[in-house]
């Protein structure tokens, strides 16, 4: 009687039951809209967007310091009289301002990365439909989307509020497309830096202090070695060390070639030839930047 018992007891315990499970018959979006998917919710989390109100504050900040300060180009530009132009030259703005920038990356580029190796996400994205190359792509795409916007926005205030002004179009629009060229240029750098030291490590910390230290403290070194080259009469070592920083390379490609003021010491910047050297290391850097990114995810998509 007692093994009929656990006999049915058994039989009891093992009774499948169907809870509607159904098979997916919609369409297959694929690695495009994948791809895209990854780069907008990036792009839009580099701003905070999407995420906690605490992580919208220093984007939002950052973002607000760039245009006041073109606001206030502006205003100081529109109240001198007989101003025939803006006090700062649009190639100027992300030289001045490259402390914001370099925090704006800092702050967002182990955001982008870093958490995806820390919580070990990473392998999910690369299983169907999505590559490695896609992943690599859709995030260097979008933090350098991120930082364009962050230095354009205030380029197009400073035109926007020339042309109020009434300053000369021509000369504006000119200007305008030189600080286009630079700060494309200057993102596309800067993004491919900043996450090849993000994602070296799953650490927001270390992340945030090593791409100040890349992007910030060596720009200070680089500087102050050209300035003792400078006083101790060494002034054809000026230009060449400045290929040694990120910000004095695009300073340097952009006084070669982009009719610049140059920031290194005696206002002596790169010619023409030197400007090449400047312009294959900025390159150089670019596609070593990708190149790290995808050996890096070869590894970690395992």
């Amino acid at each position: 009687m007692s093994t009929e018992t656990g006999a049915v007891t058994g039989r009891e315990t093992t009774r499948i039951h169907n809870i509607g499970y159904r098979s997916y018959d919609g369409p297959r979006l694929g690695r495009g809209y994948a791809r895209r998917s990854l780069y907008s919710q990036s792009l839009r989390g580099s701003f905070g967007l999407g995420r906690s109100a605490k992580s919208k504050v220093l984007p939002m900040l950052l973002f607000g310091v760039m245009c006041l300060v073109a606001l206030i180009t502006v205003a100081v530009a529109m109240a001198t009289p007989n101003a025939t132009k803006l006090v700062m030259k649009y190639t100027d703005f992300a030289i001045y301002l490259q402390a914001v920038i370099g925090l704006f990356i800092a702050s967002q580029a182990p955001q982008s990365v870093s958490r995806d190796l820390r919580f070990k996400s990473v392998p999910l994205y690369f299983s169907r439909p999505i590559e490695r190359v896609d992943y690599v792509v859709a995030k260097y795409t979008a933090m350098a989307s991120a930082l364009f916007i962050l230095t354009v926005t205030p380029l197009l205030v400073m035109y926007v509020g020339a042309l109020l002004a009434k300053f000369d179009f021509a000369d504006q629009t000119k200007w305008f497309g030189q600080g286009l060229v630079s700060v494309a240029l200057l993102s596309v750098l800067f993004a491919g830096l900043g996450l090849v030291m993000a994602a070296l490590t799953p650490r927001r910390g270390f992340g945030v202090a090593a791409v100040i230290a890349v992007l910030t403290i060596s720009y200070g070194a680089v500087s102050t070695v050209q300035a003792i080259a400078w006083e101790t009469g060494s002034a054809s070592a000026v230009q060449w060390l400045g290929l040694f920083s990120p910000i004095t390379l695009i300073g340097g490609v952009q006084t070669a070639f982009l009719g610049a003021t140059s920031h290194f010491p005696g206002g002596e910047g790169p010619g023409a030839g030197a400007g090449v050297v400047y312009l294959i290391a900025v390159l150089a850097l670019v596609a070593g930047s990708y190149a790290v990114l995808m050996r890096r995810y070869r590894r970690v998509g395992l």
